[in-house]
């Protein structure tokens, strides 16, 4: 499919020694000096991770989490789910006694333990070449000369004031000297930042885990009723796990397994795989109608059962059993939306940055890393600079189930890299923004390349739909007959004053020995190969 050149776009990116995608320019130049300096997609992946907190602070940081797949050449995949835990001392009782219904954003109860940095590590102790010093070294550059502000950025961060002014870490390091946000091209620098990225790179993350830093962290967390302490800090380990794959048409594809919400990517897909989506309108009411049916109940199915594996009441494949989909499917239909999801127990059947790079050896590498909200829970430690994520958000204050609030578990999460594979090689690394989105995101972006065939660029670029509640929420792309064709079908459809996500993709087309990227043009971002 070749773009209209009359119209506003982007063009895919060609190239075959390396190439990267990721949401912020700054970051993807960072990461390919390292493919061209003999670095792997490991390296690059790091190197842009760590580049982004200085970039887009509203979207990541050092005190987020990390999701990640590794592709090696002949095709062997790593997962690793770098998010961290609640804090041992953080009980439902205690949440009650503070007179929380749920999970509040800002709360020092919203703070889990920060996995990214010990996921890097991880990352870069098994696969990297270059070390954890040197993947530091052009995100610490940047921190202590400063960074123009985006445009995107920009516009995130106006929104942001009154949540960071509440913080003194946040207000101290994320405003300017007379509490003001930034403007678009005002370049800001983060000396504390810095520093602290410095003593990871000299020392390891025990720098970052123990010792002043996690002493800053702890009392920035208490400072807002957290109970986080330090042990809770050292006691930080990412996990490895396999990749979940499933086919769609003929291709398999590649999320990770709970806590995050890949599966409900998977359960998405399998659902539109029982439709014939490839004879309609990409754009049109018809496909969009039977995607957002598709999301409402794989949705329904991550809020009622996703959560850290050690609680869950079944293992997660189930949710993925052909009867159970099937028995899904069936309940779609063409022409109405459904009144309500109903029961979707398969026991009865039987937001965030995301990046990607492909070296020039074939490794490939899914990565996203995230605060959840845009800066997280607000709260940043005064002297590290770093800001703090509110995945505890994820967590529900019900008795009885499985993903309620409690002592070192993992909330469910929504933070998922995707992959695309074929006789049992990666085919794509992609991902796509937007918290609770992703999972809908991928579902729609693998169907655009797959049932459309579109290339990356395209499949990311396509104008997007979701879910909010009882209203199905149009991006400004949508055409007005589509909408009008979604409410007709008993939609009650919104425009959308904010765009739906951002993504990356990189497609390995191996018969021309080619990739090919995309990036999403609802962020800053590009992507850029050699």
């Amino acid at each position: 499919m070749i773009r209209d050149f009359q119209m506003p776009g982007r063009s895919a990116v060609y190239a075959t020694g390396g190439l990267v995608a990721a949401s912020h320019p700054l970051a993807a130049s960072a990461a390919l000096d390292v493919l061209r300096h003999g670095g792997n997609a490991v390296d690059a992946a790091i190197t842009a991770a760590a580049v982004l907190p200085v970039a887009e602070p509203q979207m990541t940081s050092l005190g987020g989490d990390c999701f990640a797949i590794v592709a090696e050449p002949d095709g062997t995949l790593h997962g690793l789910n770098g998010s961290g835990r609640s804090p041992a001392a953080l009980t439902p009782e205690r949440v009650a006694e503070a007179g929380l219904d749920e999970m509040t954003a800002e709360h020092g109860y919203s703070v889990t333990v920060p996995g990214a940095v010990d996921a890097w590590s991880r990352l870069m102790d098994r696969f990297g070449t270059i070390g954890l010093d040197r993947a530091l070294a052009p995100a610490i550059d940047l921190a202590e000369r400063g960074v123009p502000v985006a445009p995107r950025v920009a516009l995130d961060w106006a929104g942001e004031v009154d949540r960071l002014k509440a913080d003194a870490g946040a207000r101290r390091h994320y405003l300017r000297k007379d509490g003001s946000v930034p403007s678009v091209g005002d370049v800001m620098a983060y000396p504390a930042l810095a520093a602290t990225m410095r003593a990871i790179a000299a020392d390891g993350p025990s720098a970052f885990y123990g010792g002043a830093i996690a002493e800053d962290l702890v009392a920035a967390i208490a400072s807002h009723g957290g109970c986080m302490t330090p042990d809770d800090l050292t006691a930080v380990e990412a996990s490895w796990v396999d990749p979940l794959l499933s086919g769609y048409r003929d291709i398999s594809v590649g999320e990770l397994p709970p806590s995050g919400q890949g599966i409900i990517a998977l359960m998405m897909l399998a659902i539109l795989d029982r439709f014939p989506l490839s004879g309609l309108d990409p754009a049109g009411p018809e496909r969009l109608h039977l995607e957002i049916e598709a999301a409402r109940l794989a949705y329904a199915s991550r809020d009622r059962f996703l959560c850290d594996p050690a609680s869950a009441e079944f293992p997660a494949g189930m949710l993925l059993e052909p009867a159970h989909i099937d028995a899904l499917a069936a309940r779609i239909d063409p022409q109405r939306r459904m009144a309500d999801p109903g029961n979707i127990d398969p026991r009865d059947a039987t937001d965030t940055v995301y990046l990607c790079v492909v070296d020039g050896n074939g490794m490939a590498v899914s990565f996203i890393n995230s605060l959840f909200y845009s800066f997280g829970s607000a709260i940043a430690g005064t002297k590290s600079g770093v800001l703090l994520q509110n995945r505890g958000t994820g967590f529900v204050t019900t008795p009885g189930h499985p993903n309620r609030v409690g002592p070192r578990k993992r909330p469910m999460h929504t933070l998922i890299p995707g992959l695309l594979a074929r006789d049992g090689l990666p085919t794509a690394v992609f991902g796509v923004m937007g918290g609770q989105y992703q999972a809908c995101g991928h579902a729609h972006v693998v169907s655009n390349l797959v049932d459309f065939g579109m290339d990356p660029q395209a499949a990311i670029d396509a104008p997007r739909v979701f879910i909010e509640g009882p209203l199905t929420m149009l991006e400004h792309g949508i055409a007005e007959a589509t909408a009008a064709g979604l409410a007709e079908r008993g939609h009650q459809v919104a425009r959308r004053q904010m765009p739906i996500g951002g993504g990356q993709m990189i497609y390995i087309d191996r018969d021309r020995g080619v990739l090919i990227g995309g990036s999403d043009p609802r962020k800053d971002g590009c992507a850029i190969g050699y």
